[in-house]
């Protein structure tokens, strides 16, 4: 456990280990903050000025940014894919496009219906505007069951704590303990953890075509054997000016797939340094390129930094990514780095090779950061 102190002009240094653990130990969350009427926050949830630059919704940045978060309507494919070849190949264009342009694009025409993704979202609201009390009995960190739910997973390896609560349930390769994930919530994450199964599989065949690969390529790479579906909650914030609701980093694994609700708050970093909302589109899911997939691709796609705005509104904002990729549990002997298909003289690899297990445990073991440049070839 890292052990940061930070400085105080009225109490001296303060020891930060001690303050989480009494607050993680009281298993409130950040939602139970709020709901106890505090209107400061708690000092080790504030970040310096350098973490908070341009920390605030922009709307006129993103009017006037050149580059914008591209919109890919999936409608043609998923209705019916073999009558229409041409259309095929032109989301595939724009799928891959836009993972070697930003790393982010927004799908639509996905073929999950609305009511079921509204219906998502309400109960992932439902769940966490649950009692204090009664949120507390689920509180845990271990994962006992595939379950878990906390304020932060980082929270004991991070020099700031970010203004979030978590639930989170690993259902796949092997399926969790749906009995431990709250009734509240339990048929609509079941009903959405097979969903996430099904368009997973489209979009990591989109991938690979976007590469001149053959559809089934990263399947053959075991790359979808593992999903985590993360329930985020982020209440409203008294101090939204001090804090952010989840700090800059990249994902891990493959890509990943998000579901929000209406509230903005996701930023996506461009070159330039500028950070650019990505507005909600009720009926769109956001999809991101993670770590493993700029690797593989050897850096072909990228996987760019992105954050999240503390809440400054009254209503909690909800967010439920799924991270796909690889399994760490079994699948031992699986090495990855760039496919040598995609190496030559010309582009030589760009990253060393590396098991899921390593990448993983680098990524549990540090704070939520930039973790994919470590894996770079120094010579390159």
């Amino acid at each position: 456990m890292a052990n940061y102190q930070y400085y105080s002009s009225e109490d001296g240094y303060i020891d930060r280990e001690r303050e989480v653990k009494e607050f993680d130990d009281s298993k409130i969350g950040v939602k139970g903050l709020v709901d106890s009427g505090i209107t400061t926050i708690p000092r080790f949830f504030v970040h310096p000025p350098e973490n908070l630059n341009g920390a605030k919704h922009n709307p006129s940045a993103n009017h006037d940014h050149p580059h914008q978060i591209p919109v890919t309507d999936l409608s043609a494919l998923i209705n019916n894919s073999d009558a229409h070849p041409g259309r095929r190949t032109r989301i595939v264009q724009q799928v891959g496009d836009a993972a070697r342009r930003f790393g982010f694009f927004q799908i639509v025409n996905h073929g999950i219906p609305i009511s079921v993704m509204d219906s998502t979202i309400s109960a992932i609201k439902a769940f966490h505007q649950l009692p204090t009390e009664e949120k507390k009995k689920q509180y845990d960190r271990s994962r006992k069951g595939g379950v878990t739910y906390a304020t932060n997973a980082h929270l004991f390896q991070s020099k700031e704590a970010t203004w979030h609560d978590t639930l989170g349930v690993l259902t796949s390769p092997v399926s969790p303990d749906w009995e431990r994930v709250p009734a509240v919530c339990r048929r609509e994450l079941m009903e959405w953890n097979a969903e996430m199964k099904k368009l997973g599989e489209v979009l990591a065949r989109l991938f690979s075509e976007g590469l001149g690969l053959k559809p089934e390529r990263l399947e053959e790479l075991k790359c979808l054997e593992s999903r985590t579906l993360v329930a985020n909650c982020y209440p409203h914030c008294p101090q939204p000016h001090l804090t952010l609701g989840l700090a800059s980093h990249t994902d891990p694994r493959l890509f990943t797939i998000l579901l929000q609700s209406e509230l903005g708050g996701l930023q996506v970093k461009m070159e330039d340094g500028c950070w650019i909302d990505v507005k909600p589109m009720h009926g769109a899911l956001v999809i991101n390129v993670a770590d493993l997939l700029q690797v593989i691709s050897n850096g072909i796609y990228k996987s760019v930094e992105h954050r999240v705005l503390a809440n400054c509104h009254k209503e909690p904002r909800v967010s439920i990514p799924v991270f796909l990729g690889p399994s760490e549990f079994g699948n031992s002997g699986q090495i990855y780095g760039p496919l040598p298909e995609l190496v030559s003289e010309e582009k030589p690899a760009l990253y060393r090779n590396f098991t899921i297990q390593e990448y993983m445990k680098d990524f549990f073991s540090n704070e939520l950061a930039v973790l994919v440049n470590k894996y770079k070839l120094i010579s390159n």
